[in-house]
């Protein structure tokens, strides 16, 4: 792939937001039947949070808190982003349904990317182009998801991880601050595309095609041994490419911020690149809240003051596909 070298693009304001409702690994072990500590043991999860409204509304919370931490009004944004992997509905685009909640004085372009778990790093490497070639100004990249809809709860490994949220950024001009993306890099193999999917919802198992409960084909199925496997052999190589073109050393960031896919792959994270103290982990209070977990990490990250101004950071994910994702960034 050619390189695109440093673009410069500043992340003007973060947000993010948890439903109101707490799901706690005690409560489901009563209600699953199961001995007390058996699903933070089995998943790594204390609480996670469940939305029963919709995902627009709740990326739309996550939204105003981007934009007001910009120090911008609504209308100071040029294009809303969906960045999400589980929309409301198929049509129309759910950042359609967050225009919609957050009523923009103006008719601003919105449209979505979705590139399952690593939508918010696609999206933020899209925005640094468009910002670099002056297609727009300000840019609200949204991720909302909720996780909790449609798991069988009869596999915790596929449903005890996860849990809803959303999170959001405004991305602008850099000017002469040093702020950029240094490199950014996306790869997919598709031996693994059936590994993590939801297979009803769309043209190719439509209602009128199959036979039997359609809820069943709504539901999410995940082959977590082989997502972890596909996944991780490819990595080391993957983010040794990526720190090599940005001219930087795993030593150089003061903090990784990943997506938070299980306890597993943040621990397998940790002892790989020796990021031990550096790793912004949520997850054990958050859970897997999809394409919402990176950027959440990245606020609480930016909230904490662990990422400061000019510092350097690794944004690394997987997502179905499966592939593979990272932005390496000047803060």
């Amino acid at each position: 792939m050619p390189r695109l070298g440093f673009r410069a693009l500043r992340i003007l304001g973060t947000g993010a937001v948890v439903p109101d409702e707490a799901v706690t690994s005690a409560a489901m072990d009563e209600r699953l039947g199961l001995a007390p500590g058996t699903v933070e043991a089995r998943t790594g999860v204390r609480v996670r949070y469940v939305e029963r409204g919709s995902a627009a509304d709740l990326g739309a919370r996550a939204a105003r808190k981007a934009v007001a931490a910009a120090g911008l009004d609504l209308d100071d944004v040029d294009v809303i982003i969906g960045a999400s992997g589980t929309p409301d509905q198929p049509l129309p685009c759910n950042a359609a349904l967050m225009h919609e909640a957050l009523a923009p004085g103006r008719p601003i372009p919105a449209w979505d990317v979705n590139a399952s778990c690593m939508s918010f790093l696609v999206a933020l490497d899209l925005a640094a182009t468009l910002v670099t070639a002056g297609r727009y100004r300000h840019v609200l990249i949204v991720s909302s998801d909720l996780a909790s809809v449609g798991l069988d709860w009869s596999d915790l490994g596929a449903s005890g991880i996860f849990g809803d949220g959303a999170a959001a950024a405004v991305v602008g001009p850099a000017g002469d601050t040093g702020s950029g993306v240094l490199s950014a890099g996306f790869e997919t193999y598709s031996e693994g595309a059936h590994t993590c999917e939801i297979r009803g919802g769309g043209s190719r198992w439509a209602p009128d095609r199959v036979e039997g409960d359609y809820a069943e084909w709504g539901r999410f199925r995940m082959d977590g041994g082989a997502v972890f496997r596909l996944a991780f052999k490819h990595l080391p190589r993957f983010v040794d490419e990526l720190l090599d073109e940005a001219g930087l050393a795993m030593a150089d960031l003061p903090v990784v911020v990943p997506h938070q896919a299980s306890h597993h792959g943040l621990d397998w994270v940790r002892q790989q690149f020796g990021v031990e103290d550096r790793l912004v982990d949520i997850y054990a209070d958050h859970g897997n809240q999809v394409a919402a977990s990176l950027p959440s990490a990245l606020h609480a990250a930016i909230e904490s003051g662990r990422l400061r101004r000019g510092d350097h950071a690794l944004l690394l994910g997987t997502g179905a596909g499966i592939s593979l994702g990272g932005v390496v960034l000047c803060y």
